[in-house]
C-alpha cells in the first residue's frame, strides 16, 4: 500500500475514454484520492461512456445518456478534476508537466497515458473536398459526435455505404438500417469479420446479414469515394464503382500515439509497456495506446484487465499483466456469436465441428495436443462459458468431445456453478462471475435486477442467458 503523506502526489491521466473512464474508477474503488490528487484530461465534453453501445445509438435503440457510464457529477463526488471538453498537446518530460489546448498547465508526480484509438481510414483517393476538409457524406464512427452526425445525415440518403466487414463495420449497418437508406456493405477480403471467424462461418454470418436486408459485397478494395464536394459512390481497385449518398469507413482502428511519440516515449505499433502497465518512470499507459509483449489490444476485456493492474500498481499493491487471451462474445447484427483463439486450423490440429445450415448454427472446437486453441459459436453460445474456461486455464478436454458442445455424455458441465469469481460473465461492462453471485446473495432474484445492479447484460445482450442460469 502507499505510505500515508499529508502532501498529495498529482496523478494526471490523459484519456477519458474507455481506458481512462475504467481506470479511474478502479482507483477510486481501491481509495487513491486519499494519495493523489488526481485529474483527468477527455477530449470529448461528458464523462465517459461505453462506445461498445454507439450502433445501438445509431439505431435508435438507446439513447446517448444512457450509454454514459461515468456522467460529470461522479467525478466531482469522487474528487477527480476533470477537463472535459480539453486535449492535451503537448508533455514536458523533463520538467513533468502537461500542456492542454484551452490553456491548462498542470505538473505530475504520475502520467497515464489512456489516449485510445481513433478510426483508421486505409488509404484511398477522394476523401477530401477541394478545400482540404473531408467531403460532406463520408463518415467514421467512433463517438457520440459521430453517431449524430451519421443519423443526421442518413435521414437523406437513399444508399448508404458501409466500407469494413469487421466487427465495426457491421454494427455501423445494423445501426444505419433504422434510418431508410439502402445499406451497402463492402468488404476487402473474402469472408466478414476475417479475424474472429473461418470461411464457413463467415458465410452463415453472410446470409444472415443478407436476409435483414443489407447488400454484402466481398472482395472488394476501395480505391476512392467518388464525387467532388459530397461522396456520390465508390470506385475500386477490380475497376467497378457503386453508387451510394454517404459512406461510413470502419476498417478498425488506429493507436493515439502521436503525443507519447512527440514526448520522445518508446515507440513501435503502440507505447511499449512492462507488465505493470510502465513506460518509464512515473509514465505508465493503458487500453489501445499500449502495447504490451508485442501486443495491442482493441477488445474490452483486456482492457478492464489492463486497468485492475494499473490501479493496483499506482495503489502501491503488487500487480503484474501478463497479456490476454483473445475471446469475444457479443451479437452481431442481432446473432449470438462467440469467438476465441485460434480459429482457423493448422496442419496437425483437431477439429471438431457442428453445422445447422438452416437455423444458422455454426459450432467449431481447433484443438491442439489436447487443449483448446480455438473455437467458434454462432447462433448458439450456451457453451461459452464452458469453452472460455477451457480455453483460459488450457485444461486437458474430456474425450467425450461432443459434450463440449451439448448437454451430454460425462463431463457436459455447462453450468456458470462452475465458473470461478474473476470470470468475466459481460464483456460489454466487464462484470465478473462473483460481482453476479454477490449482487444474487444480497437479494436480487431476478434478471432484471441483477442487471441494474452490475450492468451486465444491458450491453449487447450476449450474456443475459448466463445471467438466468446464475439465478437457476
Amino acid at each position: 500500500m502507499i505510505p500515508e503523506s499529508t502532501q498529495k502526489k498529482k496523478l494526471v491521466v490523459i484519456g477519458n475514454g474507455m481506458a481512462g473512464g475504467r481506470l479511474a474508477a478502479e482507483l477510486v474503488a481501491r481509495g487513491a484520492t486519499k494519495h493523489y490528487d488526481i485529474s483527468i484530461f477527455g477530449d470529448e465534453p461528458g464523462g465517459s461512456y461505453n462506445r461498445i453501445l454507439l450502433s445501438d445509438v445509431l439505431n435508435g435503440s438507446k439513447m446517448p445518456e444512457s450509454i454514459v457510464i461515468h456522467p460529470l457529477e461522479w467525478y466531482e463526488a469522487n474528487h477527480l478534476t476533470l477537463h472535459a471538453g480539453e486535449r492535451v498537446i503537448a508533455v514536458d518530460r523533463m520538467n513533468r508537466l502537461v500542456q492542454g489546448d484551452r490553456g491548462t498547465t498542470l505538473h505530475y508526480d504520475t502520467l497515464v497515458f489512456a489516449t485510445g484509438s481513433r478510426a483508421f481510414i486505409p488509404p484511398m483517393e477522394g476523401l477530401s473536398a477541394p478545400w482540404g476538409e473531408r467531403k460532406s457524406g463520408v463518415f467514421v464512427m467512433r463517438t457520440l459526435r459521430d453517431c449524430a452526425g451519421i443519423a443526421g445525415y442518413a435521414q437523406k440518403a437513399q444508399r448508404a455505404i458501409v466500407v469494413g466487414g469487421g466487427l465495426l463495420g457491421l454494427e455501423a449497418a445494423r445501426g444505419l438500417m433504422e434510418h431508410g437508406a439502402a445499406v451497402h456493405l463492402v468488404h476487402r477480403s473474402n469472408c466478414l469479420m476475417s479475424a474472429q471467424l473461418d470461411q464457413v462461418s463467415g458465410k452463415f454470418l453472410k446470409d444472415t446479414v443478407e436476409k435483414m436486408g443489407i447488400t454484402v459485397h466481398l472482395d472488394k478494395d476501395t480505391k476512392a469515394i467518388l464525387g467532388e464536394e459530397s461522396a456520390t459512390g465508390l470506385a475500386f481497385s477490380d475497376g467497378t464503382e457503386l453508387p451510394c449518398d454517404m459512406v461510413v469507413v470502419a476498417c478498425g482502428i488506429a493507436a493515439n500515439i502521436e503525443l507519447a511519440r512527440e514526448a520522445g516515449l518508446a515507440i513501435e505499433k503502440a507505447i511499449v509497456v512492462d507488465d505493470q502497465m510502465q513506460v518509464e518512470e512515473n509514465i505508465y499507459a493503458v487500453g489501445e495506446c499500449a502495447q504490451h509483449r508485442g501486443e495491442v489490444y482493441g477488445l474490452v476485456a483486456p482492457i478492464w484487465e489492463q486497468a485492475r493492474v494499473l490501479a493496483d500498481v499506482l495503489t502501491g499493491r503488487t500487480a503484474a499483466y501478463s497479456g490476454s487471451k483473445l475471446a469475444v462474445k457479443l451479437k452481431v447484427m442481432g446473432v449470438e456469436l462467440a469467438s476465441m483463439g485460434r480459429t482457423r486450423e493448422r496442419e496437425g490440429d483437431e477439429i471438431v465441428c457442428y453445422q445447422e445450415a438452416q437455423r444458422g448454427r455454426y459450432k467449431k472446437l481447433v484443438i491442439r495436443d489436447g487443449r483448446l486453441a480455438g473455437a467458434i459459436l454462432l447462433g448458439d453460445v450456451r457453451k461459452t462459458a464452458t469453452l472460455a474456461q477451457f480455453f483460459d486455464r488450457q485444461m486437458p478436454l474430456p474425450e467425450e468431445r461432443a459434450s463440449l458442445f451439448f448437454d451430454i455424455g460425462k463431463g457436459a458441465g455447462n453450468t456458470t456453478k462452475a465458473l470461478p469469481d474473476d470470470a468475466t460473465v459481460c464483456n460489454c461492462n466487464g462484470v465478473s462471475a462473483g460481482k453476479i453471485r454477490a449482487c444474487i446473495k444480497e437479494g436480487a432474484n431476478e434478471i432484471s435486477l441483477v442487471m441494474a445492479s452490475t450492468k451486465a447484460g444491458t450491453g449487447c445482450g450476449s450474456c443475459k442467458s448466463q445471467l438466468r442460469e446464475f439465478l437457476g
